[in-house]
């Protein structure tokens, strides 16, 4: 799994480096580091947003704060890593 976080400008101002360390953080805890690439990405166009933008394999989610950052990541990011082990492994997914 691919997870660019935004660090252009405007996502900077919104808190992006304390995004990228919660990630950093939380795959480190989590022992995801064969599961998950970080990289950091510059604007992808959704900067009117309220928090950070983060594009999970492809798909982009705005709005994401160190508050949010939580319920972003197992509801999120964890679904789609469950998914991905799911289809990688030859079963179905619902």
């Amino acid at each position: 799994m691919i997870i660019q976080i935004c660090v252009g400008s405007s996502c900077h101002l919104k808190g992006s480096e304390k995004i990228v360390e919660l990630f950093q953080e939380t795959v480190a805890k989590r022992k995801l580091d064969s599961d998950i690439t970080l990289a950091g990405s510059f604007c992808t166009g959704q900067c009117n947003r309220v928090g950070v933008t983060v594009t999970v394999n492809d798909e982009v989610f705005t709005g994401v704060t160190p508050e949010s950052f939580t319920e972003f990541f197992d509801g999120t990011v964890m679904k789609a890593l469950e998914k991905e082990r799911a289809e990688f492994n030859g079963m179905s997914y619902s």
